[in-house]
C-alpha cells in the first residue's frame, strides 16, 4: 500500500440546488485513523458515499491505492469495493442470523474458504472484539454496544486495506462510547489498517484521530493532527469546536 490510501481531488456532487460537496480536496494516508467532522448535514456521509462508490460525483476524483475510481464500471468498482470493510451507523446487521453467521456472512460470499476455515477466522475476529462466547446469540439480544462491535468483527473479517465508519459511536451512551473508540484505536494499532471515520461525537473522535478534516461549506477547510486542529486560528473552525464544547481549543493536547 503507498503512503496515500485515499487521494480526493476537486470533488463535487450536488442534489439539485444544492452543493453538498464543492471541491473537496483530502488524502487519507495509508496506516492510519483520519477523522472528518463537521455540522450536521454538512456532506460527511456523502463524502462516504462517493469514496465507497455508492454515489457517483458530479466531478473531481478519487485515487484509492492508486486507482481513479470515479470512472470505473461497476463490475471493476465492486472489485476496488473488497479492499473496503465498512461499520455502519446501526451496525446493520441481518436480524435472521447469529452474530457467528453475522460475521461468516462475508467470507461465504466472496472467498471459497471451507467451513473450518471460516470458523477459526469468525472465532478470531469474535474475540478481538470481545465477543468470545456470545457466536449463537441473536441480533435482538444484543445491546447496542455489542451491535456495534459485531459490525466492526464483519468489517475486520476480510482482511481489508481500508475500513470506513459511519458514526461509530451514536445511540450509545458516553461509557459505552469509549469502550467502542478504544476498540477502535486497539484494532487499528494491531492490523495497521487504514481507518477513516465519520462522527458527530467529536470529542470522542479527537481521542483516536491520527489525523482529523474539517468539512465545511463543502470543503475541507483544515487538516491537520488533534493538536493542530485544536489550536486552529479559523474562524470556522474555532466557531465549531467552541460550540461542539471542545476544550481547550486554543491550546494543549487532549
Amino acid at each position: 500500500m503507498e503512503d496515500v490510501a485515499i487521494r480526493i481531488v476537486d470533488l463535487q456532487k450536488s442534489f439539485g440546488e444544492q452543493r453538498v460537496l464543492d471541491g473537496i480536496n483530502l488524502e487519507v494516508e495509508a496506516g492510519k485513523i483520519t477523522v472528518i467532522i463537521g455540522k450536521s448535514g454538512g456532506g460527511k456521509s456523502v463524502l462516504l458515499k462517493n469514496v465507497i462508490g455508492l454515489i457517483k460525483p458530479d466531478s473531481g476524483e478519487i485515487w484509492i491505492d492508486g486507482v481513479e475510481t470515479t470512472s470505473l464500471s461497476e463490475r471493476d468498482m465492486n472489485n476496488i469495493r473488497m479492499k473496503f470493510g465498512m461499520l455502519f451507523q446501526e451496525a446493520a446487521l441481518f436480524d435472521s442470523m447469529d452474530l457467528f453467521d453475522n460475521v461468516a456472512f462475508p467470507l461465504r460470499e466472496h472467498t471459497k474458504m471451507s467451513e473450518n476455515e471460516i470458523t477459526s477466522t469468525v472465532e478470531e475476529r469474535l474475540k478481538q472484539v470481545g465477543l468470545t462466547g456470545f457466536s449463537e446469540k441473536m441480533p435482538s439480544e444484543l445491546s447496542g454496544g455489542m451491535r456495534k462491535r459485531v459490525g466492526l468483527a464483519r468489517a475486520l473479517v476480510l482482511d481489508p486495506e481500508i475500513i470506513l465508519f459511519d458514526e461509530p459511536t451514536s445511540a450509545l451512551d458516553p461509557i459505552i462510547s469509549l469502550t467502542i473508540l478504544d476498540l477502535i484505536k486497539q484494532t487499528q494499532t494491531y492490523f495497521k489498517k487504514t481507518y477513516l471515520v465519520i462522527s458527530h461525537d467529536i470529542l470522542g473522535m479527537f481521542r483516536i484521530a491520527d489525523k482529523v478534516a474539517m468539512l465545511y461549506n463543502g470543503k475541507i477547510i483544515e487538516y491537520g493532527t488533534p493538536h493542530d486542529i485544536k489550536r486552529s486560528t479559523n474562524e470556522a473552525t474555532k466557531e465549531f469546536l467552541n460550540a461542539t464544547k471542545i476544550p481547550g481549543f486554543t491550546g494543549g493536547d487532549l
